[in-house]
Parts: structure tokens; C-alpha cells; sequence
């Protein structure tokens, strides 16, 4: 059997009790860990399962999964592979599933929450989100904004867009792939600032915010939606204007961005109203569910 389990957003808790159950039978546990992080480290969820976990980075998943399937693949084999969220949440895993299951190795789901249902925690209506993009890391010579397309798509068709941020773990160095080794660059996470000053960028590049079509609407002064670290103790939500949020600080990852419908629900409103960004000296940690006041860089 190999199970995979969804962690949840926030801490080792968050596992569901049927997926607890599930990774006590296990003698093998491993811990995917590129797309997405949890908010404690792997020493946590020793103490909680009672046995140890492999991190389970990209290569690993990518190029050796197959050792993974040969250890869950025997008749009375129990296996698991932890996803932070939900298992569904990145076409790797579904892909894994579907090699698992051509080997007609017994195959196990157990959800859990992610950042795609969660966000409704900023007070926008999950059944009025469209198709969720990806924004990467650009680069001086690489600055791709096909996901614009679909943020356009979604505000003509009344919808809210969820912009997933880009996050990089153990990702080799371009220099060291052409020198025939692994040279591993520093973990970056992409920041609600960095996601709005890349929107803002595009919309220069079309044309501006006065009214061109192919800016689908937004400019500087649309108020769009940060989020970090949702589903944790600290977790932050701020509403503001684009152009604010490109100087909003935070805090740590992870980080997400609401490109909100042009028209809310009055209730939706009320909620993000409670978010509205403001100045203040230091990051402020929310406490439960209470907003966290965010900084503005240069304050």
C-alpha cells in the first residue's frame, strides 16, 4: 500500500486522524518538500508519527520514485508519502499515483486542506474563483506573463484569480548544469511584493491602467489580496492597492495574491474591508484570527 496523506497548511496537527492512523502502519515516511512547506521542520513530525521521515526533494521525486514504489509494492509493504495540503495539489503527485497504480500497487488518498480552498479565509467566495496561476521568478533575460491571459479571463467573466507564488528549493544553478554538476542556489520564496510589482510591470508594459482592455482592468490602484502563511497560528491577510502592495512587507513565506473581480459581493466587501492595508514600524504577527498589521518597506 502506498498512502498519500495531506498534511494541511499549518503545523504537524494538522494531519487528519485517519492520516495519522495510516503513517503509524508505515515503515517507510517520506516528506515531499518542493512544492510547498509546512510550518515546522521535520523533527516535529518525528515526534509526532514515532518513526523517521526522508525529505523527499524534487530529484528524488522526479528520478528516484521508483525506489519509493519498490518499498510499498510487496503484498504486506505500508508506505507513505506526505504532501503539505492536499495530495492533489501539484500534477507531480498525480503523476505518481499513476505510475503506482500501472504497477497495481494499492493506492490510498487522504485530503486535507491547501491553499486552494483556504483562501477563502480573506473573505472572497470560493465558487467565484476561476483558473489559478502560477507566477515564477523572473530573471534579466526571462519574464513570462502568459498566466495574464487567464487573470484577464477570469475579471471579464466576474471571477477572483488566485496567483500561487513561486517558491525555490534546492534548485541547481544554471552555471552548474552546464558544468556537468549540481551546484544548489539558496531557497527562495516569492513575496506578495515582489507578485505585485511583477503585475504592475505587465500592465505598464500594455499599455497602462487608463482603460486599455489588455490590462483586463487592473492598474495601480486595484485592491487586490496578499496572504501569508495561511492555515498557521501567525497567518496575514491585507487588502490594498496594487501599487501598496508592492511595498507591503508581510513577513516570512509562504505567500499568495487575490486579483479580486472588479465587482464584490457586499459581503465579500465587509470581509476584505476588515483586511485593509496599513502602515505600521514593525511586522506584527496575527494573532488566531485576528489580521496581522503589515509594514511598508522604507517605514
Amino acid at each position: 500500500m502506498l498512502y498519500f496523506i495531506g498534511l494541511g497548511l499549518g503545523d504537524e496537527k494538522d494531519i487528519t486522524l485517519r492520516g495519522l492512523e495510516a503513517v503509524k502502519r508505515c515503515s517507510h515516511v517520506y516528506l515531499e518538500s518542493y512544492t510547498s512547506l509546512l510550518g515546522v521542520d521535520k523533527a516535529a513530525l518525528e515526534r509526532l508519527y514515532e518513526r523517521p521521515v526522508q525529505v523527499a526533494e524534487r530529484e528524488f521525486v522526479e528520478e528516484r520514485a521508483e525506489e519509493m514504489l519498490d518499498q510499498a509494492a510487496p503484498a504486506d509493504a505500508h508506505v507513505a508519502f506526505l504532501v503539505v495540503g492536499d495530495p492533489y495539489g501539484a500534477t507531480t503527485h498525480t503523476d505518481l499515483w499513476l505510475r503506482a497504480v500501472e504497477r497495481g500497487i494499492p493506492v490510498e488518498v487522504i485530503h486535507n486542506a491547501s491553499i486552494m480552498n483556504a483562501v477563502a479565509a480573506c473573505g472572497l467566495q470560493l465558487y467565484r474563483f476561476g483558473e489559478a496561476v502560477s507566477l515564477c521568478f523572473w530573471t534579466d533575460t526571462w519574464r513570462p506573463d502568459s498566466y495574464w491571459a487567464k487573470i484577464a479571463r477570469n475579471r471579464a467573466a466576474g471571477l477572483h484569480t488566485l496567483c500561487l507564488l513561486d517558491i525555490k528549493v534546492r534548485e541547481p544553478s544554471v552555471e552548474s548544469l552546464a558544468r556537468g554538476r549540481r551546484v544548489y542556489e539558496p531557497p527562495r520564496f516569492m513575496s506578495v511584493a515582489q507578485a505585485a510589482t511583477q503585475l504592475l510591470d505587465i500592465v505598464a508594459g500594455r499599455g497602462g491602467s487608463g482603460g486599455v482592455t489588455d490590462t483586463a482592468g487592473v492598474g495601480p490602484d486595484t485592491r487586490c489580496v496578499g496572504l501569508a502563511r495561511v492555515g498557521q497560528t501567525d497567518q496575514v491577510v491585507v487588502y490594498g492597492q496594487l501599487a501598496d502592495l508592492a511595498n507591503a512587507d508581510v513577513g516570512p513565506p509562504l505567500h499568495s495574491l487575490v486579483v479580486p473581480a472588479a465587482d464584490l459581493h457586499f459581503h465579500e466587501q465587509a470581509v476584505v474591508d476588515h483586511y485593509a492595508l496599513r502602515a505600521a514600524p514593525t511586522h506584527a504577527a496575527a494573532e488566531g484570527s485576528a489580521p496581522a498589521t503589515p509594514t511598508e518597506k522604507g517605514d
